[in-house]
């Protein structure tokens, strides 16, 4: 297949030019209660032709490779055209040419297990929460996405590279009367199949939360102290904070930029954040980014500080920094765009007894559910959360929502546990659907972290 990709290539009269193709493997099962409602595989595949021809830079996708010269064709002319209406034409940042075969080693291959296995394995899971009289219902979903990636281009890239994304995920609905609760469930990963297996217990947590959600009382709205776990903390990693180290969205932005300038102190000393692809056995991992720039880890935030951005090859040219190895595509009918792989908080030193005693009175606030950011300012749902009276859990509450703005809340940041967990069960939605876009933290203690409830 690189064969054919660089005799596509031969073919195209631009200053550079790249294609990539893939094959991407899909396999669905999904239960809604307990009626089975979707039993799925198929296999598609597909190009995206990019060429870079007087500062000007046109992406086509095509499926069939007798439309090549066609593409070719449409490509160099939309390159063109835009180089004509753009008032600074685009540059790319030099990287080194790469040729590698990379096939990462797999905890059982799930392509070896028979869809028989994959069914009822989900069908096990699902039975779990339902055998509760008062769960009303369960929609589980198991889904694989096998991406087989060739990349080649002009300056002498030829790259392959296999990407495995397994996961069980969903939602578990307790009701009792007119109250109606629901707690999301997911395990998963890119290491193999067997990250899904033996799991019960977590589904029999997670149905335990929603039978308590029941009982608990709904949150008081005000201005709180609070821990939040790994999951609400990664989250509003991701969102609040890691959209803007992605050199796209801020690069128009003039406010941002500035607020945005490397150097700048954002946060307590105590934050320390990165993104780093590189990391095995992660959902965000892997070794090249669909430019063919080789991934690595980017020190976003020392000690408070401003210390990196993402980039793609022509925002880090724009913005004279150096490449990252994170601009990645959904698959094949998509040219790539700026994302993170796996963003989290690194560890800080104390553990969640230590947070509990410095926290005193306010919550511990749980796992995410929903939300949304407007500029710098956030908004996130938790799924539950608890009293805390003098370093002590005390009563489960429910209904919260929290929000804030980003660079107070970052400010505001007073602790950071020792626990990093990453996330099994990731995704961003930004423009395209990145499905193992993953983000993680310790626990972090907020000071004046506000909070909506009744």
């Amino acid at each position: 297949m690189l064969d054919i990709l660089t005799s596509i290539l031969s073919k195209v009269d631009a200053d550079y030019a790249d294609i990539r193709y893939e094959i991407k493997k899909e396999t669905v099962i999904s239960f809604n209660g307990r009626e089975l409602t979707q039993l799925s595989s198929n296999s598609t595949d597909g190009y995206v032709l990019r060429t870079l021809k007087n500062g000007g830079l046109s992406s086509v996708a095509f499926t069939n490779k007798k439309s090549s010269n066609k593409a070719i064709a449409r490509a160099e002319e939309n390159a063109l055209l835009i180089s004509k209406n753009i008032n600074k034409p685009i540059r790319f940042a030099k990287s080194k040419a790469i040729v590698d075969c990379f096939l990462p080693e797999l905890a059982e291959d799930p392509q070896q297990i028979s869809i028989d296995e994959k069914l009822e394995l989900t069908r096990k899971y699902n039975r779990i929460p339902l055998k509760e009289s008062k769960i009303a219902t369960t929609n589980i979903t198991y889904r694989e996405v096998i991406r087989d990636k060739y990349f080649a281009n002009t300056e002498g890239s030829r790259i392959r590279e296999q990407l495995t994304t397994t996961r069980i995920n969903g939602l578990i609905v307790s009701r009792e009367g007119t109250l109606i609760q629901n707690v999301r469930v997911g395990i998963g990963g890119s290491n193999g199949f067997v990250v899904l297996r033996n799991q019960e217990e977590e589904f029999e947590k997670r149905t335990s939360i929603a039978l308590q959600l029941l009982k608990a009382e709904p949150i008081k709205a005000g201005v709180y102290n609070a821990i939040l776990n790994q999951s609400l903390a990664g989250v509003f990693t991701h969102e609040a904070f890691g959209h803007f180290s992605e050199a796209d969205l801020i690069e128009n932005n003039v406010s941002m930029r500035k607020k945005m300038k490397m150097g700048t102190k954002l946060g307590n000393a105590a934050l320390n954040i990165i993104d780093d692809p590189t990391m095995p056995n992660t959902l965000g991992f892997y070794k090249y980014d669909d430019e063919g720039t080789k991934a690595r880890l980017t020190q976003l935030m020392k000690n408070g500080v401003l210390a990196g951005r993402l980039h793609s090859r022509r925002t880090a040219a724009a913005f004279k920094e150096p490449l990252s190895g994170h601009c990645i595509a959904e698959d094949y009918r998509y040219a790539p765009i700026i994302r993170m792989g796996n963003i989290f908080i690194q560890n800080g030193n104390l553990t969640f007894d230590n947070l509990l005693n410095r926290l005193g009175d306010g919550l511990y606030i749980l796992d995410a559910k929903g939300g949304q950011t407007s500029g710098e300012n956030f908004t996130f749902g938790a799924q539950y959360g608890y009293l805390v009276k003098n370093g002590k859990l005390g009563k489960m509450v429910r209904d919260i929502n929290i929000a804030g703005n980003l660079y107070k809340t970052l400010q505001n940041i007073h602790a950071v546990g020792n626990d990093v967990l990453m996330s099994k069960i990731g995704g961003c939605g930004k423009g395209q659907v990145n499905i193992r876009s993953c983000y993680g933290a310790p626990h972090i203690l907020v000071a004046n972290l506000i909070v909506g409830g009744k």
